[in-house]
């Protein structure tokens, strides 16, 4: 076993050290390990472009999405304001005018 982290990217075993950095010789990537504790302690939510979210931001959808019980889909383009992260697989909850409250999954939002 080794003293060292798993890599964060691959999780390789075989991490070594060089110059106060750890390296991972399977994808290459190299970090911090003080750096790296840090960043651990929240998840980072992305979304459909790959930019962070955070609570209070505004987004926009990005398809068409089926509302169950609703008459109609929420259209591609319509923007939300003021959203809240959470846990889960539906990791945004918002309030939509004409839906009201509802959860979003990040994939289908980008940042306004």
């Amino acid at each position: 076993m080794s003293e060292f982290p798993p890599c964060p990217k691959c999780k390789c075993e075989y991490v070594y050290p060089s110059d106060g950095l750890l390296i991972c010789p399977e994808c290459f990537y190299e970090w911090n390990p003080e750096e790296a504790e840090v960043e651990e302690g929240a998840a980072k939510i992305l979304d459909a472009n790959g930019n962070e979210l955070k609570d209070g931001d505004t987004v926009v959808i990005v398809k068409d999405l089926p509302v169950k019980g609703a008459p109609k889909a929420l259209k591609a383009g319509t923007k939300v304001k003021n959203i809240r992260l959470t846990d889960g697989d539906h990791n945004i909850d918002c309030k939509i005018d004409g839906f009201g409250a509802m959860s979003l999954k990040s994939e289908f939002v980008r940042k306004a």
